[in-house]
């Protein structure tokens, strides 16, 4: 039985096909619009098996929901990993459709990860929304920041969180009156992110009421509405990662090892990780710590009298927490405190690199 792969160049009004066999050989090219009709049609011309691989985009998790029933596998993969692969010198041309499929073929694909449930999908979103908002507020806050202190004044964030603390603000700087306009704007726009940001957390909060996994997840020191939903959607399932060890990885808090030839091997944290996550991760770990009798707490102390500094301390409390929350989702079980801690320090000695 022949497997075919079917490459996809996805653009917004049109979208080039190619049907590669396992063999390599070329079958088929096409082009059809970017409709879900239209796609299915296509793809549905090819024997099975079938597998279609597009790069990631925008449309990348709508086309991945949509196609899944059509084939025996679909993949969004990374675009920059392709073009490493795919592409020789200086040569600088769209990745095309038989290209995505011979890297199909071949293995070469790193896969990106989305939901298959549209709820999820929308949930995720929400929660990206969130954070964005936040971001926000805080850059403006930041330039807000940098505008006084470039004129000799130091305040902080909380000096003019609200419209009546302003006012004996700008009597600390130069009357000049384009000055006060550009506070004017950059103190709109904080007001505005910071409405947002927290109508947001509000509905987040509400929306945790009803997923039990969430209600759960608020058990464990450090993890909050806002912390358990953002490690909800973004990870979607704990069935993606085959060990805990993979999980650190994608949250930016494991370990990796390098070496060329005989050379030293080299142990450093992961850069391939969800950078969000990796935020949050951490932050619920800094939660977790200052938690009053806390395992993780105790965890954290543990690490500094063995002479582990700060940031290393940090983060296998983070690596605990991680693992705790992905054992309670794989089990369904409760937060157990006793539990905490236990292989979450593999190669703590080196993470301070």
């Amino acid at each position: 039985m022949t497997t075919h792969y079917i490459g996809l160049d996805v653009h917004c009004q049109f979208t080039e096909f190619a049907v590669v066999t396992s063999s390599g050989r070329l079958t088929k090219r096409g082009q059809c619009p970017t409709t879900i009709p239209a796609l299915v049609a296509a793809i549905e011309s090819v024997k099975r098996p079938r597998y279609v691989a597009f790069e990631e985009s925008p449309m990348a998790e709508w086309l991945y929901r949509n196609l899944l029933a059509s084939a025996d596998g679909v993949t969004a993969c990374e675009p920059r990993r392709n073009r490493w692969i795919a592409q020789e010198g200086e040569k600088d041309d769209p990745l095309d459709a038989a290209k995505v499929a011979q890297l199909h073929r071949g293995g070469y694909l790193k896969a990106v990860h989305h939901p298959e449930s549209e709820e999820r999908s929308i949930l995720k979103g929400h929660v990206g929304v969130y954070h964005d908002r936040v971001r926000q507020r805080v850059r403006t806050a930041n330039r807000i920041i940098a505008q006084f202190r470039s004129h000799g004044v130091v305040i902080q964030e909380a000096d003019f969180a609200t419209p009546g603390q302003r006012q004996g603000l700008l009597r600390r700087l130069p009357a000049d009156p384009l000055l006060q306009k550009d506070l004017d704007v950059l103190w709109e726009s904080y007001d505005l992110t910071a409405f947002h940001a927290g109508e947001l957390e509000r509905s987040l909060r509400q929306l945790v009421r009803n997923y039990e996994i969430l209600r759960r997840f608020q058990a464990v020191p450090g993890i909050g509405p806002v912390w358990a939903t953002t490690f909800y959607v973004y990870v979607d399932t704990p069935w993606r990662f085959r060990s805990k060890e993979a999980l650190w990885k994608y949250l930016g808090i494991g370990l990796e090892r390098r070496h060329s030839g005989n050379g030293p091997v080299q142990v450093r944290v992961s850069k391939s990780a969800n950078r969000r996550l990796k935020w949050m991760i951490l932050s619920a770990a800094e939660s977790a710590i200052r938690s009053l009798d806390s395992p993780f707490a105790a965890h954290y102390a543990r690490g500094r009298n063995a002479g582990l500094p700060h940031h290393s301390a940090r983060r296998n409390v983070a690596r605990s927490l991680a693992a705790t929350l992905w054992g309670m989702w794989k089990s369904g079980d409760k937060y157990h405190p006793e539990w905490v801690g236990r292989g979450a320090t593999v190669g703590a000695g080196s993470g301070s690199r």
